[in-house]
């Protein structure tokens, strides 16, 4: 059973960095293609950035194209999210994802995802 484990968010002012991780375990994982979603209360999950298993491709919301940087380490299971530059409206609940269908594309609707974590908070103040 796969298990994703995201760390590395807190409370920072706007303008601020901070670099989400996400551990995974319980398979191939660093076959799959994975990504970072977010959650405000009472909104969908909504993509922000997603990485092919190979690293060689990604994709971003345009919300965050330029400031925000996802990749990964398959040799220790890890994904990351840099977030630079970050603004009071990128406050929300952050989640890894594992796509364990393998496909072409990076997909961006939360339901191609099958594997997620439990979160991680992140809050920007202005």
């Amino acid at each position: 059973q796969v298990q994703l484990v995201e760390s590395g968010g807190g409370l920072v002012q706007a303008g601020d960095s901070l670099r989400l991780s996400c551990a995974a375990s319980g398979g191939p994982v660093s076959t799959y293609t994975m990504g970072w979603f977010r959650q405000i209360p009472g909104k969908e999950r909504e993509f922000v950035a997603g990485i092919t298993w190979n690293g060689e491709r990604t994709n971003y919301a345009d919300a965050v194209k330029g400031r925000f940087t996802i990749d990964r380490v398959n040799s220790n299971s890890k994904l990351y999210l840099q977030m630079n530059s970050l603004k009071p409206e990128d406050t929300a609940a952050y989640y890894c994802a594992l796509r364990w269908r393998l496909t072409v594309e990076i997909p961006i609707e939360s339901n191609e995802y099958e594997y997620w974590g439990q979160g991680t908070q992140v809050t920007v103040s202005s």
